[in-house]
């Protein structure tokens, strides 16, 4: 009995209803003080469990199918070929199995490697960009498989529907923690640290302790739009210590903060942790979208979340000290990374043997 189960929530009708249903609709269409409305909901949401569900978030069905058809072709293709697009220094590209560890987690302390193969894109620079020509951090470019026709356009039209959506949410968030409704928008200026994770986890054969699709963990963004197929496999830990599986709302998106609301908001928004076991004997699929500021942000707590009385809990940081850390502690081919999970994959190999099996299976 894995952990999820260990800790499962004894009423999972009752304490689904925990994570409320946001209705983005009238404050996208200007209705008169939707903001505030929604800034209410939001605050309420953010401070209790973290997580919510977006409706009437105005990405199109259409957009969201093909972004997940696109993600099975990748997938699907021969794991040589996506092996010519490893991961590189700024975590664009892809990433096989046994290839990352939940290493940054302060919720769970994970000794293996993770039980999921990604394929990460970002704003899709070109060669001439300055921030490309320049070298610098965090500011790469995409890499994309031969002859895939159609699947950069569709991840892409994707990526950008979901930066739109996000930045549109900005405001209220702001709002919600009684700040101007527009002091988030210079932070995600000339190109916010942006990333798109298409997620593939392949029925999971080890059942063993510690083994996870994806161990418990925080996110290091902002905020993360999850979209997911009807495959269960998600779980998340309320405050309760329990863990639910959260049930998909068709039409929805569902919506958790990262480390940087938290530590915005001086611990006043919740950072929930949250995991993935894949144990529905068939492929699941996801999409994560991490909306997060520009690297060259400094991250400290806000005014309206500090007083006398409750002093800031952080430092004032940049966020792209933050964003390398976290790399280094997750992902094996980072310089500087160590852990024992890391040692457990023996040779270069080793990596992905898993869905080799599979595919010679």
């Amino acid at each position: 009995m894995h952990l999820f189960q260990q800790h499962a929530v004894k009423d999972l009708a009752a304490t689904s209803s925990l994570i409320p249903v946001i209705d983005y609709g009238p404050y996208f269409a200007g209705v008169p003080g939707a903001l505030q409305r929604l800034a209410e909901e939001l605050r309420y949401a953010c401070e209790t469990v973290g997580f919510f569900y977006a409706l009437n978030h105005g990405v199109a069905q259409e957009t969201i199918d093909r972004a997940f058809a696109a993600s099975r072709r990748f997938h699907g293709l021969p794991l040589e070929q996506k092996l010519k697009l490893r991961l590189n220094e700024n975590n664009i590209g892809y990433l096989p199995m046994n290839a990352s560890v939940q290493g940054a987690s302060t919720v769970h302390k994970a000794t293996k490697p993770n039980q999921n193969e990604s394929f990460f894109i970002s704003h899709d620079r070109g060669v001439d960009h300055p921030d490309v020509i320049a070298g610098i951090k965090l500011r790469g470019r995409n890499q994309w498989p031969e002859n895939a026709r159609g699947l950069r356009e569709d991840m892409m039209a994707y990526f950008h529907a979901l930066n739109a959506m996000c930045t549109r949410m900005l405001p209220p968030f702001a709002v919600a923690l009684d700040m101007p409704e527009d002091f988030f928008g210079r932070f995600f200026a000339n190109e916010g640290h942006v990333n798109l994770r298409f997620l593939h986890y392949p029925p999971q054969e080890d059942m063993g302790e510690n083994t996870f699709g994806t161990a418990p963990h925080t996110d290091n963004s902002f905020m993360t739009a999850l979209a997911r197929t009807d495959v269960p496999g998600l779980a998340i830990r309320l405050p309760s210590g329990e863990w639910l599986p959260p049930p998909i709302i068709p039409g929805t998106f569902l919506i958790n903060l990262g480390n940087m609301m938290r530590r915005w908001s001086n611990d006043r928004f919740l950072s929930t942790p949250h995991g993935v076991f894949n144990e529905s004997g068939t492929d699941r699929y996801s999409i994560a979208y991490f909306h997060s500021p520009n690297p060259d942000s400094v991250i400290e707590c806000l005014p309206s979340c500090v007083s006398e009385d409750n002093p800031p809990r952080y430092p004032a940081v940049v966020y792209r000290e933050l964003v390398l850390e976290f790399y280094r502690k997750n992902y094996f081919h980072q310089k500087g990374h160590e852990s024992e999970a890391a040692k457990q994959v023996t040779s270069p190999t080793q990596v992905g043997e898993v869905e080799a099996r599979q595919r010679r299976g």
